[in-house]
């Protein structure tokens, strides 16, 4: 295969892999609230929408398929070489929030933090962070910037998504066959971890006794990290936004507008209640009753 077509195939392959189905209607952040909230140093995981995110929430077993660094406006941006080579990648307006993210067939790229308006977002805040090592993170990360995304993941997500009865043995994906819990787990959190290894900041650190029964901690592999990790994480701190919000009253959780009536789609129906809480809790009294 000469080297055209293989590119051609590699595109075609990604562009494949990226399909994304629409965001939701209602979206379930707040986006206002987290813009206004983020700060530089935050880590923002993010429920995708393509196909690759399908694959990497089943292989974590999580929700969150993608993970971004905030970067905020470039005068938060204290380095001059940082900032000047932020700027070679991105040419809008100084005031605009901006975030780095690895991303399949694009690479380390930045892009406007609005990108993500649509979608379901949560914040994951280094704990004790301090400002001078929050900006060697982000100097870090833009130094990373064009860096290009793993071609072999990219065959790997691909094949992992066809069946195996239709495809030769040798074509099969690979992703599961080695070292299995470890080497599936390279996503697109990998450089956002090696930015927080650059300074020592733990995410999922091993911590066991030797013989002598002291305490060892060991860091751990950037390249087997996920998104899901700075969630589990017990460095960061976890800040939501959802957009149906009743907390500044007590108790909260009385005030949630359930919706008695309307229509739920196909793969809605039986995952989703139309009822009103009390009404529902009754109905399942009385067929716990008649079993």
């Amino acid at each position: 295969m000469g080297m055209r077509a293989k590119y051609s195939l590699i595109d075609l392959v990604v562009n494949w892999l990226n399909y994304e189905r629409p965001p939701r209607e209602i979206p379930l952040s707040d986006f206002e609230r987290v813009r206004h909230e983020i700060k530089p140093g935050d880590v923002i995981l993010v429920e995708g929408r393509t196909r690759v995110s399908e694959v990497i929430k089943l292989l974590t077993q999580s929700r969150w398929s993608h993970a971004a660094l905030y970067l905020g406006r470039l005068h938060e941006i204290d380095h001059p070489m940082s900032r000047e080579r932020l700027k070679s990648f991105f040419d809008g307006q100084p005031d605009v929030q901006l975030i780095v993210e690895s991303e399949l067939g694009k690479g380390t790229i930045i892009r406007p933090l609005t990108f993500y308006d649509r979608d379901h977002l949560r914040i994951c805040r280094p704990r004790d962070l301090t400002y001078k090592d929050m900006q060697s993170v982000i100097n870090y990360a833009i130094s990373r910037l064009g860096s290009d995304y793993d071609i072999r993941q990219i065959f790997d997500l691909a094949r992992f998504l066809f069946p195996w009865w239709i495809m030769p043995r040798r074509w099969r994906s690979s992703i599961f066959q080695h070292n299995i819990g470890l080497a599936t787990k390279t996503v697109c959190s990998t450089m956002i971890a090696e930015a927080f290894a650059s300074i020592q900041y733990p995410i999922l650190p091993l911590v066991k006794r030797d013989d002598h029964d002291e305490v060892k901690v060991y860091r751990r592999n950037p390249k087997l990290c996920t998104p899901s990790d700075f969630d589990y994480s017990p460095y960061f701190d976890i800040i939501k936004y959802p957009f149906v919000d009743f907390s500044m009253r007590k108790p909260h959780y009385r005030l949630m507008p359930w919706s008695r009536g309307g229509s739920l789609q196909t793969h809605e129906e039986g995952h989703y209640l139309t009822g009103h809480p009390d009404e529902n809790s009754e109905n399942a009294a009385q067929s716990n009753k008649t079993k």
